[in-house]
């Protein structure tokens, strides 16, 4: 009894052994990469481009209006009043401080901006996040690192990164969709038929 004992101690501490033996398993992704190749974070980033040009042209417009009122107030300033000039400048000064507003609105750290970019960022991010999760759990990976992220990097070798098969989930997942969407569409068609 005491031998059979002994006997599954040992057998479980090299069980043990063995298993904290196998090391530390960990992979990377390039979130960037991912990113460039996904469809739909493309074509939102080109609508998010074109609000943004947008912005830029509403600011520009803006600064031209100001430097008009500046260079008017320059010109008709030696024929104002003390009152009338201490007005202008004030209304130049409120101008240009909507001008900053406008700017910190669009463009600032919780601006229209940030807020579009984090809208569009959100649903790829959880569907990478999610696939990530699956592959880490299937292949015993202890760590995921995004070599894109400020995590400092300073040399991964390549058969590490899981970013393509991160990238084929991602695609396998959107042909599955379409397939169904495609599949619904003609179930359609032949009802309305």
């Amino acid at each position: 009894m005491k031998l059979k004992l002994f006997l599954t101690l040992v057998l479980c501490f090299l069980y043990f052994s063995i298993h904290a033996q196998r090391g530390t398993r960990i992979a990377y992704i390039d979130m960037d990469v991912i990113l460039s190749k996904n469809k739909e974070f493309r074509t939102a980033n080109q609508l998010l481009d074109e609000k943004i040009t947008q912005w830029k042209k509403e600011v520009e417009l803006k600064k031209i209006q100001l430097k008009r009122l500046e260079d008017q107030f320059a010109v008709e300033k030696i024929l104002l009043t003390p009152d009338l000039i201490s007005d202008r400048e004030l209304e130049i000064k409120d101008f240009a401080s909507e001008i900053v507003s406008l700017q910190e609105k669009r463009f600032g750290p919780n601006g229209d901006m940030m807020i579009q970019k984090n809208q569009l960022l959100k649903p790829v991010q959880d569907q990478v996040l999610s696939i990530v999760q699956d592959i880490a759990k299937e292949r015993k990976y202890d760590f995921v690192f995004d070599r894109s992220s400020d995590i400092i990097m300073l040399y991964s070798a390549k058969n590490y990164d899981i970013s393509e098969l991160v990238l084929r989930r991602i695609q396998a997942q959107e042909r599955i969709k379409e397939r169904k969407i495609n599949s619904a569409k003609k179930v359609l068609g032949k009802v309305n038929d």
